[in-house]
C-alpha cells in the first residue's frame, strides 16, 4: 500500500523506528535510494532503511557533491523518499550546512521531512566526496561542537559523526577524532575512505561497542567488501550510497544514445519498465481505491 493509506502509516517517529532496527541482530544493510521510485523498489526488495547520499543528490540535480546544495533542498528529496517507503532515512548532513546553529536548523528541518538519522562530516567547506583526494579537515574540537549542537537540538534523529581523517592524519588521528565525537554525543560513528580490510578491522579493534557505519561505495577507495564480512569485523551498519543513481544513469545514457542513432525508442523496449509494471510499483490501483472510498464515504447518494 502507499504512504497515503492511513493504517500503513508507522506510528513512531523515524528515528525511534531506525533505533529499533539497530536493536536487530546482524548487520543493517541500508542502500542508496536517490528519489520516491528508487526508494519503493528498495523496500519491496525488502531492505528495512534507506540512505540518501549528498552524491546522488547533487548528481540528480546536474551538481557536483561540493556543498552546494541547501537544506531545503535535500529536505524535497527526504520527502519523497521517507513518504514513498515509509522506511526510517538515514541522511547525508554533509558538513551541516554551517556552524553549531545552522546544524541545530538542518537536525530539526531533516526531523520534520521524516528522516530518521544523519550523519555529519568533520570536513571544510567546499567538501568533496570522501573517496577524493586534498580534502580538508576541520578542527576536532569544532566538529565535536557540530555533534553536540545535533545532539542538542533533535527530538528523536539518530546522530553519526562521520571522519574522513584516516587519508591524511591515519588511523591514530581518526581514532582520536572519534573519541572526542563519542564524547560529544554522537550515537555512532562512520570512519569514510578507509583503504583495506585490515584498516576496518583496526578501527572496529579500537572502537569495542561503538556502533560504526561502512561504506561500501564503487569506484572509490575501499575494495568491495560484503555485508557479512563487514558484519564479521564488527560493524553495525553498511551503506552503498550512489549505486542505484549509478545503475539509473548508465540505463538512461543508454536509451539516449539508441533513440539518437534509430530515432526511436523500439530497441530499447526489453529495458523499459512496463506500463503494468510502473503501476505496480507505485500502487496506482491502491490510490484509486482510496479516492473511490473517500468520495462514496463524502458524498451522500441521491435519494430514491
Amino acid at each position: 500500500m502507499t504512504y497515503l493509506i492511513g493504517a500503513t502509516l508507522p506510528a513512531a517517529p523515524a528515528g525511534e523506528r531506525f533505533r529499533e532496527l539497530l536493536k536487530r541482530p546482524g548487520i543493517l544493510q541500508i542502500p542508496g535510494a536517490h528519489n520516491g521510485m528508487a526508494s519503493i523498489q528498495a523496500r519491496d526488495a525488502g531492505f528495512d532503511a534507506l540512505y540518501l547520499s549528498g552524491a546522488a543528490m547533487t548528481a540528480s540535480m546536474g551538481l557536483p557533491d561540493l556543498g552546494m546544495i541547501t537544506v531545503d533542498e535535500v529536505c524535497f528529496f527526504v520527502r519523497q523518499v521517507a513518504r514513498a517507503s515509509s522506511l526510517p532515512v538515514l541522511v547525508d548532513g554533509d558538513t551541516g550546512y554551517g556552524e553549531a546553529l545552522n546544524v541545530m536548523n538542518m537536525v530539526r528541518a531533516f526531523e520534520d521531512a521524516g528522516a530518521g538519522a544523519v550523519h555529519i562530516e568533520d570536513q571544510l567547506l567546499p567538501k568533496k566526496c570522501g573517496h577524493l583526494n586534498d580534502k580538508k579537515l576541520a578542527d576536532p574540537r569544532d566538529m565535536a561542537a557540530k555533534v553536540a549542537a545535533a545532539v542538542k537540538a533533535r527530538r528523536h534523529l539518530f546522530v553519526i559523526a562521520r571522519t574522513d581523517a584516516a587519508a591524511s592524519e591515519g588511523i591514530d588521528g581518526a581514532v582520536a577524532r572519534i573519541k572526542l565525537y563519542l564524547e560529544a554525543g554522537a550515537d555512532a560513528i562512520f570512519p569514510e575512505a578507509l583503504t583495506s580490510r585490515e584498516m576496518f578491522q583496526e578501527v572496529a579493534r579500537r572502537l569495542p561497542g561503538v556502533p560504526l557505519l561502512a561504506n561500501m561505495t564503487e569506484f572509490g577507495k575501499t575494495p568491495f567488501i560484503t555485508a557479512s564480512e563487514f558484519e564479521a569485523m564488527g560493524y553495525r551498519m553498511v551503506i552503498w550510497p550512489v549505486s542505484s543513481l549509478r545503475v539509473a544513469n548508465k540505463a538512461q545514457e543508454k536509451l539516449y544514445a539508441t533513440l539518437k542513432k534509430n530515432g526511436s525508442t523500439e530497441a530499447a523496449v526489453p529495458d523499459m519498465q512496463t506500463r503494468a509494471e510502473l503501476y505496480a510499483t507505485i500502487r496506482l490501483h491502491d490510490y484509486e481505491a482510496l479516492d473511490a472510498s473517500i468520495v462514496e464515504t463524502i458524498v451522500p447518494r441521491a435519494a430514491e
